[in-house]
């Protein structure tokens, strides 16, 4: 399966220990996602489209209300490569 550069990137991201945190609105929807580096920066392309696309792929998991992960499908998902710049 084919992914974006963007979906790849985040996945990569993720693989290397980052995590994505979502706001939820009032009525329980989700208003914002933050994607954070293993080093506490936040990502600046991350938006709520690419959330829900990584969602839908079933790349991304979460349990019991901790923050969004890299799942075992994502990590199939995502190419390794020598050096992620």
């Amino acid at each position: 399966m084919d992914i974006s550069r963007a979906e790849q990137r985040i996945l990569h991201l993720l693989a290397q220990g980052g995590r994505i945190e979502i706001e939820r609105s009032e009525n329980k929807k989700v208003e914002n996602a933050f994607c954070f580096t293993r080093d506490g920066w936040v990502y600046p392309d991350f938006d709520i489209d690419l959330f829900r696309r990584l969602k839908r792929l079933k790349a991304i998991k979460s349990s019991d209300g901790h923050p969004y992960r890299i799942s075992e499908k994502g990590l199939r998902l995502v190419r390794s490569q020598l050096n992620n710049r």
